[in-house]
């Protein structure tokens, strides 16, 4: 069993490309035919959501992202991180499956989160925005399918996304990097009310009916005031308890 300091924004720790998966490019094969069995559902506890992915689902149930949120996924603060971390929650009663596994079947399969629509390869986003992509030998499916990675990305709308997942990915990574001034300056009570504003900066400041990029940077200006206000009451309590 995963517990929740074992999967970050990155995956599960130790998870990413191992020896023996060479990075793809556009016109190379990969053998892989999906059998519909559900397979890949079932047993997931690292499922991992951009704030791209939560903003789909919650499009594509038509529910506020928070209530979508509230509903499907557990959050906490990625170890590693050091951001809040969304994954899907998996149901205990059904051998920890995906909460939108029903009947064999995704209910959600238009708006699947990326790691659902990339499998079985795996992606890798650089602090530069580069994109690679590898194949994970998962030995599941059929055998007999052969793509090329170009035509599988755009079949599974990973191409058509691409550019909202590079964006979460490069901004994360930015975040990540200015997480441990914020620790260094804000006592636990006031960190805490920083990290619930940035939780609502990443996930759930967004209206559907809107494009999700803009939204995305709007909010992480919006985050810059609150961090400032934020560490102007620090130094104010700090300045009272002298």
């Amino acid at each position: 069993m995963l517990h929740d300091h074992d999967v970050d924004l990155c995956g599960a720790e130790g998870g990413g490309r191992a020896a023996g998966m060479p990075y793809l490019a556009a016109q190379d094969r990969f053998g892989f035919r999906c059998a519909g069995c559900g397979g890949c559902c079932r047993g997931r506890e690292d499922l991992v959501l951009s704030g791209y992915d939560l903003y789909r689902l919650a499009a594509y149930l038509r529910l506020p992202p928070k209530v979508t949120a509230r509903a499907f996924c557990r959050s906490y603060i990625g170890a590693v991180s050091r951001l809040p971390v969304l994954r899907l929650a998996p149901v205990r009663e059904e051998r920890n499956n995906c909460p939108f596994l029903t009947g064999g079947r995704c209910a959600v399969h238009a708006a699947r989160p990326l790691a659902c629509a990339l499998y079985p390869l795996g992606q890798e986003i650089s602090r530069e925005g580069r994109v690679r992509y590898y194949f994970q030998n998962t030995r599941c499916g059929q055998s007999g399918g052969e793509d090329a990675l170009a035509a599988y990305l755009a079949a599974q709308g990973v191409a058509g996304r691409e550019s909202c997942d590079v964006l979460w990915a490069v901004r994360c990574m930015d975040l990540e990097a200015a997480a441990p001034g914020w620790e260094a300056a804000l006592g636990p009570v006031v960190l805490r009310r920083f990290q619930a504003k940035l939780a609502e900066a990443l996930y759930y400041r967004y209206d559907t009916a809107r494009p999700w990029a803009a939204q995305f940077e709007a909010n992480l200006a919006w985050l810059e005031g609150q961090r400032a206000r934020l560490e102007g009451m620090q130094q104010a309590i700090d300045r009272k308890n002298r």
